[in-house]
């Protein structure tokens, strides 16, 4: 009898799935088994959704909102984020030109999917988050990956942009603060990638700027049209309420940009989710517009966090470490490790075999540098209680001094 097998698309064979969700699968497998394990490989505050957000919420249930929005978005929550764009960021859209996505990332993928054709390129700065390369190539498009430099604190250099550069680029995109890194670009590093993005009219671009608000050194962290507003016509600013005001679940994205271009991400919704769910845009509504006491009292305890693991990570030889001005990761070079005997004998040959031997031998979950696209690294999240941070570094410097 033959054997049925799933047709699959050859597009779909192109991706893998995703590293962070493989790892959390992981974790959860092995506390299943009874094991303690401490997670630091978490993308998300462990703080709860604000009060006021979750009152929106059940008001909006109560009024009967729980019917299908239109595909850009409700006009409350458009209008409201509008609003948080003049106030936080000087920046003036009209509702018609910002669109509701499911996430920040249905945003970024209906971006890609809305522009990109066949060998369509995309310039993405490494360590990148990790969904870039893979919606790109969902897309049919090819990712251009740029490695940085950890002497350049890990930001994409001008020059190096625009060599990169070439007639098939559609889109360069940018994340700041960055995940993995927490790196920030300031407004002179802004200025020199904006000028050489001008210089080509074919290139757009797309700039992640969902940590916007996790940002530890003096001032804001500046979205690249606060300091290029004439690239305007060629950039979708993609953010959302996830990370800010601890929403995760809720699955609020949005993207402000050229009239045209938010018409298209409206149309590809309209043909695969229809809508983002009305209770979730009604919260969301309220987390923009509410008191934003929330948002400074949780970036003061992540740099609280962050400062605790880099004093502890910063005693560990092995470990190259640079302090993330942004967003709540470290990302560590493991390049002393690598060649090392664990206390069972077994050499450690890659990030890989590292994050392995931290999970296995010290109980610590992280994810492993080659998933970011820059190897050998580990990425470290301190999106979770002090204890659990300080306690994992602990151990990670144990791991480490246990190396042969």
């Amino acid at each position: 009898m033959a054997v049925n097998t799933v047709p699959l698309s050859a597009r779909l064979a192109r991706i893998k799935p995703s590293p962070s969700s493989a790892a959390r699968a992981r974790v959860t497998e092995l506390v299943r088994q009874g094991r303690t394990i401490l997670d630091l490989t978490i993308g998300e505050p462990d703080l709860d959704t604000p009060e006021f957000v979750k009152d929106a919420a059940i008001a909006a249930m109560a009024r009967g909102e729980t019917k299908y929005t239109g595909s850009y978005g409700t006009l409350e929550l458009r209008q409201a984020v509008a609003e948080k764009f003049r106030r936080e960021n000087g920046l003036v859209f009209d509702a018609s030109q910002i669109f509701i996505g499911a996430g920040a990332k249905q945003v970024l993928h209906n971006a890609f999917a809305a522009t990109l054709n066949t060998g369509d390129e995309v310039i993405i700065p490494a360590p990148y988050w990790v969904s870039y390369p893979d919606m790109v190539l969902l897309s049919g498009g090819t990712p251009v990956v740029l490695s940085t430099r950890v002497e350049a604190g890990y930001k994409m250099q001008a020059a190096q942009l625009e060599r990169a550069i070439t007639p098939r680029t559609r889109w360069v995109v940018l994340n700041s603060p960055n995940n993995p890194t927490g790196a920030s670009y300031t407004r002179g590093e802004l200025r020199e990638l904006a000028d050489v993005i001008l210089a080509h009219d074919h290139v757009w671009l797309l700039t992640d700027d969902i940590y916007e608000h996790f940002h530890y050194s003096d001032g804001k962290a500046l979205t690249l049209l606060e300091v290029a507003p004439e690239l305007a016509e060629r950039t979708l600013v993609v953010n959302g309420v996830s990370k800010a005001y601890a929403m995760t679940g809720w699955r609020v994205g949005y993207g402000a940009g050229p009239k045209a271009l938010i018409e298209q991400l409206a149309t590809l919704q309209s043909q695969t989710t229809s809508c983002v769910s009305s209770i979730s845009q009604a919260a969301a509504a309220a987390a923009l517009t509410g008191p934003q006491a929330f948002v400074a009292d949780c970036v003061a305890t992540f740099k609280q966090r962050r400062d605790r693991a880099m004093a502890i990570l910063n005693t560990v030889d092995l470990l190259e470490c640079v302090s993330p001005a942004g967003a709540f990761y470290i990302f560590p070079s493991c390049e002393r490790v690598i060649g090392r005997a664990t206390p069972s004998g077994r050499r450690i040959g890659n990030d890989v075999d590292f994050s392995s031997y931290l999970l296995e031998h010290a109980g610590v979950a992280v994810l492993d540098g080659s998933a970011y696209g820059v190897s050998p690294s580990i990425r470290l999240s301190f999106a979770t209680r002090i204890d659990i941070v300080e306690e994992a570094c602990l151990r990670i410097k144990e791991a480490c001094e246990s190396l042969v």
